[in-house]
């Protein structure tokens, strides 16, 4: 099978958050599928480029058409792999500071980037001959390829059997523009009704994306039904969405269990596995404490937080509910995002400095020190499509903190019952319910046998991309199969 990927970024080459981390994850684990080809489409940002990746030319040139102008688009390539990576590249478009947006905001153009983005994937696959018999698309980004498949180019006998599958990351995120963008991407306004391109008077990349493609997934099955079924989580796609609910799956994502893996993790103190995690997180916790100016205490319970500093995460409540608990407990954060946050910990670590640590910005070393040192790890979303860190924080024995939403509700199950339980949930992101349950985890700490058979619970888990790649594969035939008839 020849699979497409098209998405607006994907780790190692270029990464804004988890978006990145699932497409190249998935990139890799499809090539790994017995007959599989696959290549990936990026846009050739300005940092793109260098390092261990050596980019070559792709060789010639092609011409996209924006609104009533015509752009060039060139390609650079790198093979990862099995995977060939294709760039996009247009230094009008890309060579920018930020991939999505300045200091000042979104790019005013972001709707014609990526139309530009769009339609040089599908123009860029006729150029190097590689005709697939599914494009993977991500994200609102990449939401009028599963479109131009079937409006521009259905008399396209190039794609005449290629099927589209669009991946929701996060529903929040739309990409909604003037109506004037129809005629950026070159559609016709007899596709600018309710029923197609048309949401509010505007036209949602997003949405077009649902519409158009032959399948639909997301990144947990509970997330599928949350954004179904409950407005707060459809944010307007709902009836979209519902319109569509034989032909949408969740489908939860993994992790990378070679990066992610305490055994052999370099940035520990001392690796560990099931067998040896309480001598392996003991070191690790004395060590982070010691290099953020924490109490040195293998008696204080550790929380870590890995995380975008957003109100979707919650974590104003763990402002209010944590320093509560500052007697029995420690909290090292690492995170950017909301200015108001970031000063609220950067205060509350100043104001408490033995208890307290705090980390403007990400640092990929000590995020895994915290997971490999935390005692729980705090992930009190508002909603969380799917969330990667709980399973990270799993499989280095941190029990997660998290609401019972979206991909935490899938993987974290607790009922109160130690041997049934691999982390701890509360029913809202809520500063009591919160406070409640941190109450019982300085509890049940006490008890070692019972926390320790949780902790093994979690790093039993199966976090890998195997069960979700078979899912995709297999749907992936099934839309092929649907172009064929």
């Amino acid at each position: 099978m020849k699979i497409l990927i098209a998405a607006s970024e994907a780790f190692p080459f270029c990464k804004t958050g988890g978006l990145a981390d699932v497409a190249g994850a998935l990139a890799q684990v499809f090539s790994r599928a017995e007959d599989a080809e696959v290549v990936l489409f990026l846009p050739r940002y300005r940092n793109v480029g260098g390092g261990a990746f050596s980019l070559k030319a792709a060789g010639g040139s092609f011409l996209i058409p924006v609104g009533s102008r015509v752009e060039t688009a060139t390609m650079s390539r790198v093979q990862w792999g099995k995977v060939a990576v294709y760039f996009i590249e247009n230094s009008k478009y890309f060579d920018r500071p930020g991939m999505y947006r300045s200091a000042a905001g979104d790019y005013e153009d972001n709707d014609e980037r990526f139309v530009f983005f769009s339609r040089a994937v599908l123009e860029g696959a006729k150029f190097i001959g590689f005709k697939p018999d599914v494009i993977h698309c991500h994200d609102w980004q990449t939401g009028l390829v599963p479109a131009y498949l079937r409006t521009l180019y259905r008399l396209d006998s190039f794609y005449a059997k290629t099927a589209s599958v669009f991946t929701i990351h996060n529903i929040a995120y739309q990409g909604m523009f003037p109506k004037e963008t129809l005629q950026k991407a070159g559609f016709s306004w007899l596709d600018f009704t309710p029923e197609k391109l048309e949401f509010y008077g505007g036209l949602n990349f997003m949405k077009s994306g649902l519409v158009f493609a032959d399948l639909v997934t997301t990144v947990s099955p509970t997330y599928a039904s949350e954004i179904q079924y409950r407005p707060e989580f459809g944010h307007g796609l709902e009836g979209v969405l519902k319109h569509r609910t034989s032909d949408l799956f969740g489908i939860l994502n993994g992790i990378d269990e070679e990066i992610w893996d305490p055994s052999t993790d370099t940035f520990l103190e001392r690796g560990y596995e099931l067998k040896s995690f309480q001598r392996g997180k003991a070191a690790a916790k004395k060590a982070l404490q010691k290099e953020l100016g924490l109490e040195e205490n293998k008696d204080l319970i550790l929380a870590g937080v890995v995380s975008r500093l957003d109100q979707q995460k919650g974590l104003d409540t763990l402002l209010k509910a944590g320093p509560d608990f500052l007697e029995k407990m420690q909290f090292v954060v690492l995170g950017a995002g909301d200015p108001g946050l970031s000063d609220a910990f950067a205060a509350l670590a100043a104001a408490n400095p033995k208890r307290v640590a705090f980390r403007a910005g990400f640092d990929e070393e000590l995020a895994h020190r915290i997971y490999g040192g935390s005692d729980i790890f705090v992930m009190p979303s508002r909603f969380e499509p799917c969330g990667l860190s709980q399973m990270i924080a799993m499989r280095y024995g941190a029990l997660p903190v998290v609401t019972r939403t979206g991909g935490l509700k899938d993987t974290v199950f607790y009922n109160g019952e130690p041997k049934d339980s691999n982390g701890f949930a509360i029913d809202n992101s809520d500063e009591g319910q919160l406070r409640s349950v941190l109450g019982h985890i300085v509890s049940l700490y006490g008890w070692r046998e019972n926390w320790n058979m949780m902790v093994k619970n979690a790093m039993r888990g199966d976090y890998s991309w195997g069960k979700s790649a078979e899912a995709y594969i297999k749907l992936f035939s099934i839309a092929a199969q649907r172009r064929q008839l």
